[in-house]
């Protein structure tokens, strides 16, 4: 029996020690010596695959370079950009889940996004599921001193960080005008981008000597008095002008490109012997002043007017104002002006636009009334709603509300701005940025004075990729200027 147990302790010792011998001590990183597979260490590490992301962000596409496969966003929060990379595995959708290709997302649409922030790579790209769009706009306000935009019953907000493209440039409010087709884009009531879908040009008249003191209808919408040397603000596009003045003129083709500058030559058109007609107005209420052409009149006896357009204005207290356009084309005719009463009995405040805003006048040097002063860019051509009204540095008198100054120099690109002018009791002024020039003088100079002829061809100018030089800045001349808003 001892023998026998002594034999089996010899037999357990012998198999631990073969056991011990098998299983080696494995140092970290090393693997299993039987089966030559390294063991696993958990770093927290993991190898970006296509769908890998750490970030993600809801902001607004401003760039996109596809020769570098690149695009660049702002931050809608903090007001910044940062740029991406971007390639085949990059993952780009519609506001409701559907792949779409990078030329679907345009510059200034609302994105949510997520990204690898240490590889600065793009995973995702899709239209914000919270954004709404308003596309091409036609009606809207834009009160810029407020910083608001009202489309439809609806207002909305302009912040510090509202982005505005024209042609995937970048513009500033300034630049833009009433005329303009705009799309906003915003999360809640905020404004985040706004992007022009069709905007403005400008026209010259050439030969118009015949023509000064007559009308000139562009379209439906603009109806404005001829004045020497007149820049008008157009909205881009095609229209019929209509030439009036005495009873000649004619209709004439012209095309207005964005940011160009187009000259129409009317000196084709004649001028016959005036002929007049004999208008009768009746006017309610009787007590209501009228107005032809700027000139009060007696509303109660016959009034011979030329052949041609005619501006009426009719005011009473109590009453809506009414400004209206005729056209004297016979021999006699009668004419009626029935006024609203307003609400609360005052008679409507008239604006500067409705009373001969068109009409030139002469700059006064007196100094019994306030004044508005352009002083840079220096050497520029200065037309206030269209009218010529000096070389800048210029002044002309201050008038309340909403007016386009319009910048013009041989060379150099024509630009527009909006401005509110405030009505307080003290002189304002306006540093505007200095024009762009064009790439050689004589292509700009051609460019910028293009000839349109009688079926409506017109040059192009070309245009400048400079954009952060477009707005004007505001000081005050002992005051504090009015607001600026889209021209």
């Amino acid at each position: 029996m001892r023998h026998s147990g002594t034999v089996a302790a010899i037999l357990i010792l012998t198999l631990l020690s073969v056991s011990g011998c098998a299983v080696p001590f494995l140092k970290n990183g090393q693997g299993d010596a039987a089966s030559g597979e390294p063991s696993r260490v958990d770093t927290g590490f993991v190898v970006p695959g296509p769908e890998s992301y750490d970030s993600a962000d809801t902001a607004v596409l401003v760039d996109r370079d596809k020769e570098n496969g690149t695009v660049t966003f702002l931050n809608l929060e903090l007001g910044r950009n940062y740029t991406l990379s971007m390639d085949g595995t990059t993952k780009l959708y519609d506001k409701y889940g559907d792949g779409v290709s990078i030329e679907q997302i345009e510059k200034g649409d609302i994105v949510d996004i997520t990204f690898l922030k240490s590889k600065k790579h793009l995973t995702t790209m899709q239209l914000s599921k919270n954004s709404w769009t308003y596309a091409e706009a036609e009606r809207y306000e834009i009160n810029a001193a407020r910083g608001e935009v009202s489309i439809g019953p609806e207002t909305y907000k302009l912040t510090s960080n509202t982005i505005y493209l024209s042609e995937g440039r970048g513009v500033e409010l300034m630049d833009l005008n009433a005329a303009d087709v705009l799309s906003f884009q915003g999360i809640g009531n905020q404004i985040w981008s706004v992007r022009v879908e069709k905007g403005h040009g400008y026209l010259r008249l050439e030969g118009d000597e015949k023509f000064v003191g007559g009308w000139i209808e562009i379209g439906q919408t603009i109806i404005q008095r001829i004045t020497e040397d007149m820049l008008l603000l157009v909205p881009e596009g095609s229209y019929q002008v209509n030439i009036s003045n005495k009873g000649g003129g004619g209709i004439k083709s012209v095309q207005i490109s964005r940011n160009e500058e187009t000259v129409l030559d009317i000196g084709d058109l004649e001028v016959p012997e005036p002929q007049t007609g004999m208008v009768l107005f009746s006017v309610s209420p009787s007590e209501a002043e009228l107005y032809v052409d700027g000139a009060r009149v007696d509303a109660s006896t016959p009034l011979s007017l030329e052949y041609g357009l005619h501006q009426l204005i009719a005011r009473a207290q109590g009453y809506h104002s009414i400004t209206q356009y005729i056209r004297v084309a016979q021999e006699s005719l009668a004419f009626d002006l029935v006024l609203e009463a307003t609400e609360d009995g005052t008679e409507e405040e008239i604006s500067s636009s409705s009373t001969e805003s068109s009409s030139s006048e002469p700059v006064d040097t007196t100094t019994d009334y306030y004044k508005v002063y352009v002083d840079t860019p220096v050497g520029a051509e200065v037309y206030l709603d269209g009218n010529y009204v000096g070389i800048a540095p210029c002044s002309f008198k201050k008038t309340a509300g909403t007016h386009v100054i319009i910048l013009r120099k041989s060379g150099y690109e024509t630009r527009s701005y909006t401005v509110e002018i405030d009505n307080g009791e003290k002189d304002i002024s306006f540093s505007f940025a200095d024009l762009a020039k064009y790439a050689t003088e004589s292509s700009g100079s051609s460019s910028s004075r293009g000839s349109t002829s009688e079926s409506g061809s017109s040059s192009s100018g070309s245009t400048s990729e400079s954009s952060s030089s477009s707005s004007g800045s505001t000081s005050e001349s002992s005051s504090s200027s009015g607001g600026a808003s889209g021209s």
